[in-house]
């Protein structure tokens, strides 16, 4: 276990180094919105189309969690209501 926590606390460093330049490449993405000439309407619907993509980007993860969250909710409370039931039957049993 212990050879674990020494391979993580290595590994940490390299993956936050990882992260930083990809996210500085990454940034370079939404800007091809920007480049678009919005002065036509071709153009701009492609922007408008650059907009949205990037909302449904950004939307994404926080609907993946919280749509989890709420079902590992629903499972906990279904089994607290399911374990209450049969406590009760277990008591009024004679």
């Amino acid at each position: 276990m212990r050879s674990v926590n020494a391979a993580l606390r290595q590994l940490v460093p390299v993956l936050l180094i990882v992260a930083v330049v990809a996210g500085a490449e990454a940034l370079g993405c939404p800007n091809c919105k920007d480049a678009v000439n919005t002065s036509d309407p071709d153009g701009l619907n492609v922007a408008r189309g650059y907009f949205y993509s990037i909302l449904l980007m950004l939307a994404m993860p926080f609907t993946l969690v919280s749509s989890f969250g709420a079902y590992v909710w629903r499972e906990m409370r279904r089994q607290k209501a399911a374990a209450a039931a049969g406590e009760t039957q277990e008591h009024s049993a004679p």
